[in-house]
């Protein structure tokens, strides 16, 4: 009997709080999908099983909102959205995908030939010289040979094909998901690095003027050394951050170059920073088939299918094959022209049976059974995977929205307090050392800010990553 791993889940609210599940084990399906005297799996009756399973699940019901096809169009952005047609026309990896998906085609066609009559026709001609007496001698023959699959044999084995080839269709999907899930990050990962690059240079700029006006004040001895030496040190530290905002830019755009299939110095990309004050947010027009169409699923599904179809095969093994032979000559003997020819044909019904490799055969139907369960039980697993994975991806954006919604008001106040700081200063009412820890503090909570905006943007992209089932079957309308 197939036993299907089900649990049940409700997240009725998107909080930071853990998700509270349930996993049991012991819904029985249909008997007949892997026992021996099924002849096919039937994916589209197990898709509609996962759908249900998941739907009843009640995974991200929070999210249920425009429907997420093309996603990305949410950031509004003309130079991503070509860097998503480029990835997808150009990037190296979908293109060997795709050769290997009509390479698994091509052998499909092949097994299905099986169906047909096998043969050929030979048309020959010899003239024979011996003690000057010359013969001629010419012949043409059609063979045929068809293996008729009266136990299914070779349907198995088509089948096997066939789910060989959509597993291979399956893995391109989900190689299509990484590729544009991978360029919307490095998009959003270099605006984030050349936003922080222009706040750190702005740093830079204000930490060098101050140091004019401190030196100036250290030659009339109204400041001291100290004031003095300690703006200068956070000036080298904000120094120190360039290099490493410069190697993430130039890191993103190699990344985003690999994925396009470029080099790195054909590759430009304009300042559009924009796109973190859009409202980019993360909503699923149906988040139970959004999970339920997972390629990973699929796949697993299909390579599950091919291997019970093999089974199947090894099993009708036991059985004789009956297969037709047929031939049709013309012999003419004296003659290159067929002239005075003799004509033959025979029909020869063949029955064989490996009776003397029985033992062979059962041991190969066997080990083929066990491979059968084995991508069954590897089916349960990557469908597990698919909902935690989904599920965690929902806790890692609540994550870094409230991380962001923190970071946001603690620069709020550190900005605040700056400027209260700064006013006191110049009234007098405190030193300058007090005015530079302000201004430390609110170096550090605008880098965390920004920080913590990349990082929930990621996590949005991330989630859409995860739920991909629906919208990468849209991608046709790029």
């Amino acid at each position: 009997m197939i036993k299907l791993l089900t649990r049940s889940l409700k997240a009725k609210q998107f909080s930071a709080k853990p998700l509270k599940t349930k996993l049991t084990v012991g819904v029985v399906l249909v008997a007949s999908l892997l026992s021996g005297c099924a002849t096919k799996i039937d994916e589209q009756q197990h898709q509609q099983l996962m759908k249900s399973f998941i739907a009843d699940a009640d995974i991200a019901t929070q999210l249920t909102g425009q429907d997420e096809i093309n996603w990305w169009q949410q950031l509004n952005s003309v130079q991503l959205n070509q860097l998503i047609k480029d990835a997808l026309t150009n990037n190296h990896d979908l293109k060997t995908s795709q050769l290997q998906l009509q390479s698994a085609l091509a052998k499909l066609k092949v097994e299905k030939s099986d169906f047909l009559p096998q043969g050929g026709l030979e048309v020959g001609a010899q003239r024979t010289s011996i003690a000057d007496n010359i013969s001629r001698q010419s012949s043409a023959n059609l063979a045929l040979s068809w293996q008729l699959d009266l136990f299914g044999r070779i349907n198995a084995l088509v089948d096997a094909a066939n789910a060989s080839a959509m597993s291979q269709a399956e893995q391109l999907r989900a190689l299509q998901i990484e590729v544009i899930s991978s360029v919307v990050k490095g998009f959003i990962s270099y605006q984030g690095n050349m936003q922080k690059q222009e706040i750190i240079s702005l740093q830079v700029a204000a930490l060098k003027k101050s140091i004019l006006v401190l030196s100036a004040r250290v030659e009339e001895g109204i400041a001291n050394e100290l004031d003095l030496n300690r703006t200068r040190a956070q000036l080298s530290q904000q120094q120190a951050l360039l290099p490493e905002t410069s190697y993430a830019l130039y890191n993103d755009l190699s990344t985003l170059a690999l994925l396009t299939g470029r080099l790195s110095g054909d590759i430009k990309l304009n300042n559009e920073q924009k796109i973190f004050d859009l409202p980019f947010e993360v909503t699923l027009a149906q988040p139970s088939s959004a999970i339920a169409l997972r390629p990973d699923i699929s796949q697993a599904l299909y390579q599950f299918s091919q291997a019970n179809s093999l089974s199947v095969a090894a099993s009708k093994a036991l059985l004789p094959d009956i297969s037709l032979s047929a031939f049709v000559g013309v012999l003419s003997l004296g003659s290159s022209q067929l002239n005075n020819s003799q004509h033959q044909w025979q029909v020869a019904p063949q029955i064989q049976w490996s009776l003397l490799s029985y033992p062979a055969l059962l041991a190969q139907r066997d080990a083929q059974q066990y491979l059968s369960e084995a991508a069954y039980s590897q089916y349960q697993q990557v469908v597990l995977a698919a909902i935690n994975d989904s599920e965690l991806s929902l806790q890692l954006l609540t994550k870094h929205l409230e991380q962001k919604r923190f970071a946001d008001k603690r620069f709020q106040f550190a900005h605040q307090a700056f400027m209260q700081a700064n006013a006191m200063y110049q009234e007098g009412q405190i030193p300058y050392l007090e005015l530079l820890d302000a201004r430390q503090d609110v170096l550090i909570a605008q880098e965390n800010a920004v920080n913590a905006t990349i990082s929930s943007s990621l996590a949005k992209v991330s989630a859409y990553q995860a739920f991909n089932g629906r919208w990468s079957y849209g991608l046709i309308t790029l």
